[in-house]
């Protein structure tokens, strides 16, 4: 990400906050678009991205009818034409439009609910309500999961998608809703069959994130989905090897021999370092060999333990390959880029350990010193 890059800025700005201003004008005449854009602007850049969402939300509720029902109405008809529906994925849509779902929730929870799950049903072809639609969810579970079981079957990707990514146990930014693991479960079953890859990477999120809690369920479920024979053979392999990710970097075995590798496979490993002194911002080289019998089925990945500023360490497992054995030995070199500069996650001088995993199993580790940078 280039430096001095804003997503909150990208997202939120004087253009977008005029187009959804405008928009709303050209619904109701009544809609003061200049005050609506003034008023949002004036406090908009001093925030951070959700708190601009909330801002741009509230502001709405001062230029629309108090009673939802007639709000609903200047809504329905600022909403500009449905996203795309001849695509499959990557058309997340426009998030100037994440402020409507804060909007219907905020006042339509308690008295509106089936008017607001209404509308959100329409926002979300053109933004995802994934956010939006967990209060729902958590005030009323019987009836929002009734309303999703139709939504299932929508004729919008967007919404089938809305199904299964509004019930995630552990949506990025979400609320937290108060359903059993296993509670999403059948809608996943019809939707895990579906035809848009945007649907079917929710439902491999969901359950990698499922599987952090409960890794049997997730396995069940996939195997139970396998013998069914609903999806198509490639795209049901793609859906598990991504629902397992997690399980795979944690070298779980069940998992491992899902995907066609066998945690127990006889070996000899070794890894190696070029350089045992790396400073911070250089790259740290490996150079690994693997043995074991022709034909053989490996899943690579090697292992950072890292030093952290309290004396303690963290792990992060980082892929490397994917192969078959097609000769006595495979040779594998990397090169991993040690940055300085990262926001998210800062490297600390001191010994730190690599250690080389093949499916799921830690077979070879090698110790280098990080130095600070030059």
């Amino acid at each position: 990400m280039a430096s001095g890059f804003s997503l909150k800025d990208q997202l939120f700005n004087r253009d977008k906050v005029r187009y959804l201003a405008d928009l709303f004008s050209a619904a109701d005449t009544g809609f003061d678009a200049a005050a609506f854009e003034a008023q949002v602007m004036a406090d908009l850049p001093a925030l951070e991205l959700k708190q601009r969402i909330t801002l741009i939300a509230d502001v709405l509720a001062d230029h629309l009818p108090a009673s939802l029902p007639e709000a609903a109405r200047v809504l329905l008809r600022a909403l500009p034409p449905p996203l795309d529906p001849s695509l499959k994925d990557d058309d997340f849509g426009d998030f100037i439009f994440a402020p409507l779902g804060d909007y219907v929730a905020r006042h339509g929870l308690e008295d509106h609910r089936d008017l607001s799950l209404d509308l959100l049903e329409e926002i979300t072809q053109r933004f995802s309500m994934e956010w939006a639609i967990r209060p729902f969810l958590n005030r009323w579970p019987a009836e929002v999961l009734a309303r999703m079981e139709r939504w299932a079957g929508h004729s919008s990707y967007h919404v089938r998608r809305l199904v299964s990514e509004g019930t995630r146990p552990r949506l990025p930014w979400g609320e937290s809703v108060g359903l059993a693991l296993a509670d999403p479960l059948p809608l996943l079953d019809r939707l895990h069959a579906d035809g848009a890859r945007f649907v079917t990477r929710s439902v491999a999120n969901h359950l990698n994130d499922i599987a952090k809690k409960d890794p049997d369920l997730v396995m069940d479920r996939l195997q139970h989905w396998q013998a069914a024979g609903a999806q198509s053979r490639k795209e049901l392999d793609w859906i598990t090897a991504h629902a397992l990710r997690g399980l795979v970097k944690a070298g779980h075995p069940r998992a491992m021999k899902m995907l066609g590798y066998d945690p127990d496979l006889e070996l000899r490993a070794e890894i190696s370092l070029p350089r045992r002194e790396v400073r911070i911002g250089d790259a740290l080289e490996l150079a690994c060999v693997l043995a074991a019998a022709r034909g053989s089925a490996v899943l690579v990945d090697y292992v950072l333990h890292f030093q952290r500023p309290s004396g303690k360490t963290s792990a992060k497992v980082f892929k490397l390959k994917q192969a078959r054995v097609t000769g006595d030995q495979l040779r594998l070199k990397k090169t991993h880029k040690l940055k300085g500069d990262a926001t998210t996650f800062k490297l600390v001088p001191g010994l730190h350990r690599v250690e080389l995993m093949v499916n799921g199993r830690v077979h070879a580790a090698a110790e280098f010193d990080l130095l600070p940078p030059a």
